[in-house]
């Protein structure tokens, strides 16, 4: 019994200088990068079982570095035997939201055939690539349901195009009318309200730093301009 306590003493002391020295290191790295990240704020440290290196979270994105914070790795780890990009799996991790938690009522929703699968979508009405979405991968896919965010981030202007379509008699058809065709919007009516600015505060939350950004239900995102395939490939492998 007493042999017992004594390694449970010594094993909780050991832990605790592991946790220790852990801290120390995570608080040296931050110290050393920090300053150098050009205003940018270190979310998390950890380090991983890749040859030393830590993982440093900043804004979504993960870099990495020694653990005295004197170099920067900007870049992908992968697993040479699976060929797995593990950094990109890790940021999947890191950024996956809670799917059921999205104010849907602050979004456009579109539903094509049955409308069994579920997608949300973040895009800005000025953003070019977000109107390629539309015009190709979202105008031709089928049984899903899209709910778009107006997410204005490229200028004051989108936040007004936001606006008129969001007060427009059918929504729907006011922002295909844009983002599809190029035909704009009549302008809202002094009394209308939007969600501009609820939806602004929404992407900042999850962290969407560009547009289009498309949301699964399994919590998992895709950035920028997915193909059909791509589209179809990832809807599919939810089932």
């Amino acid at each position: 019994m007493l042999k017992t306590k004594v390694a449970v003493l010594l094993a909780t002391g050991l832990l605790a200088s592991c946790v220790e020295a852990q801290n120390a290191t995570e608080a040296n790295i931050k110290k050393a990068l920090e300053p150098r990240l050009g205003g940018a704020k270190i979310e998390s440290i950890r380090e991983t079982p890749y040859s030393g290196l830590f993982e440093v979270r900043v804004a979504g994105d993960i870099l990495y570095t020694d653990k005295k914070g004197d170099y920067l790795f900007i870049g992908r780890i992968y697993d040479t035997k699976t060929s797995t990009d593990l950094t990109t799996a890790r940021i999947e991790e890191i950024n996956k939201i809670k799917f059921s938690d999205l104010p849907l009522e602050m979004a456009l929703k579109q539903v094509k055939g049955n409308g069994k699968r579920t997608i949300a979508v973040f895009e800005d009405p000025n953003c070019g690539y977000c109107k390629r979405l539309r015009q190709t991968t979202l105008k031709d896919i089928d049984n899903v349901t899209i709910y778009t965010f107006m997410y204005n981030i490229l200028s004051e202007d989108s936040f007004v195009k936001s606006k008129n379509i969001w007060c427009a008699p059918d929504r729907i058809k006011a922002w295909d009318d844009w983002m599809i065709n190029g035909k704009l919007p009549p302008t809202a009516p002094s009394a209308c309200d939007s969600p501009n600015d609820k939806v602004a505060a929404l992407g900042q939350k999850l962290k969407i730093t560009g547009t289009p950004a498309i949301f699964f239900t399994d919590g998992t995102r895709i950035p920028g301009a997915v193909d059909l395939k791509s589209l179809e490939a990832k809807l599919q492998s939810l089932k």
